[in-house]
């Protein structure tokens, strides 16, 4: 009988001893990272354009970030702060949540809402899944359960901003008639895109118009006017570069921040699009850079996605805002019209009005928030554009690289200088506004 029960008790302890230890599950800001890359990666393929780009920026990183403000007292919430957000559900049961890891989860599920290729980020998901439920079930479980009750909260807000309401407006209609009016431009003559994006509610701004800009130089083809002065630099621009051949930084500068999705590439009858990042999902990975070179943790990390996408979406919906009340014309199209009909810009035209330039605006509100998170003087190798085949480009500082992405629109001959000027200061302007009102961190 001793014999029977001793072998029982072999058995178990045995069998105990081959069971697998659950250990904490560990989300390190690397694995915040490579998710947002995976979307990143799918934006590019399923060619968003810049403004909607902005917003699945957004929404992702105020649900991850929401959930790290409920368990890290460094972070105050943004309910209250942003427009009509409330306040997240605290957990049924917050015994075996992990936060971060729920954090990660509702990033990656409301993503994938926003997304087209939605397949290519579940099997992404799944990969992850399967290594955390691996590794500790229960706290994946309970972790997963949060991070999805949060997304659909999110969504439930999100779902309200008039995104939806904005897909059967009518399209733009291009005044022909009207010689100071944007008109489509080649090659592919494109639509101009969201004219009704100023309809979207901002997440801090108090209106699309609050940072109104002043009017562009009126349209004129007098010579001494300040328009055509301005079209002959654009014009006059591209032949210094050129005769500076392979050694114009200027051609080299345009390039890099080039970061138009909708560039159109004629061979014989066909017509295709190269595909490449928007100037949000630029400045995105110019957060990336800055959170690794500082070695920002998880929620610091969440944090600094968080207020560089909030200040960036708005800035779009700025932005939009002035483009369809001016409608300004082109460069490329004042210019073949009026001065050479065989010129061609360094880079292809976006299909949208002309002032303000998207890219500064962007840019200025970006280099804004990336300031208040990291500092001034914060310098950075930004390597951004390496998939691309472009090279590295060393900056002194956020407000630098704004400086230079602003500039090489002139460069690339898409917009004249006032869009320019004018559009990074209604950036760095719009980008205090919402450093100084979002009250995110403590101490």
């Amino acid at each position: 009988m001793k014999v029977k029960v001793s072998l029982i008790a072999f058995v178990l302890l045995v069998l105990t001893s081959c069971q697998k230890k659950e250990e904490p599950i560990v989300v390190t800001a690397e694995e915040f990272h490579q998710s947002v890359d995976q979307v990143v990666e799918i934006m590019i393929h399923d060619i968003f354009s810049p403004p909607v780009a902005s917003r699945i920026f957004a929404y992702p990183n105020i649900a991850a970030y929401e959930i790290i403000a409920k368990k890290n007292d460094k972070y105050k919430s943004l309910a209250g702060q942003v427009t009509e957000l409330t306040s997240i559900p605290d957990p049924k049961n917050s015994e075996n949540i992990n936060y971060d890891l729920a954090a990660l989860i509702a990033h990656i599920d409301l993503s994938k809402r926003l997304i087209f290729s939605e397949e290519r980020l579940e099997n992404y998901r799944d990969s992850l899944y399967s290594v955390w439920a691996n590794q500790n079930e229960s706290e994946f479980n309970a972790s997963k359960e949060y991070g999805l009750e949060v997304a659909n909260y999110i969504a439930a807000w999100m779902n309200k901003d008039n995104y939806k309401e904005t897909r059967t407006m009518p399209k733009f209609t291009v005044d022909s008639e009207d010689p100071t009016r944007w008109q489509p431009t080649p090659p592919a003559y494109m639509n101009g895109i969201e004219p009704h994006w100023s309809k979207i509610r901002p997440f801090a701004l108090d209106s699309a118009a609050q940072f109104k800009p002043i009017p562009p130089p009126s349209f004129s083809l007098d010579k001494d006017s300040q328009f055509f002065k301005e079209v002959m630099e654009v014009y006059e621009v591209k032949k210094s570069m050129i005769g500076k051949g392979d050694k114009s930084d200027e051609i080299a500068i345009a390039q890099f921040w080039d970061c138009n999705p909708y560039v159109s590439v004629t061979r014989g009858h066909l017509m295709f699009a190269t595909k490449k990042i928007t100037p949000g999902a630029h400045w995105i990975g110019i957060t990336k850079i800055a959170c690794r070179n500082t070695n920002a943790d998880f929620d610091r990390t969440v944090y600094a996605y968080t207020k560089t996408s909030i200040a960036i979406a708005d800035a779009f919906i700025s932005c939009w805002d002035e483009k369809y009340r001016s409608n300004l014309i082109r460069p490329e199209t004042v210019i073949n019209e009026y001065i050479d009909d065989s010129w061609e810009p360094v880079l292809q035209t976006p299909p949208f009005p002309e002032y303000t330039s998207g890219h500064s605006v962007v840019s200025g509100a970006a280099s804004t928030a990336l300031t208040d998170v990291f500092g001034d003087d914060f310098a950075f190798e930004d390597d951004t554009e390496l998939p691309y085949g472009l090279p590295i480009r060393t900056f002194k500082s956020f407000r630098q690289a704004a400086d230079e992405a602003a500039i090489s629109r002139m460069y690339g001959g898409i917009h004249y200088r006032a869009a320019i000027e004018v559009g990074v200061k209604q950036g760095r302007d719009l980008g205090k506004f919402i450093v100084d009102k979002l009250d995110m961190t403590k101490g």
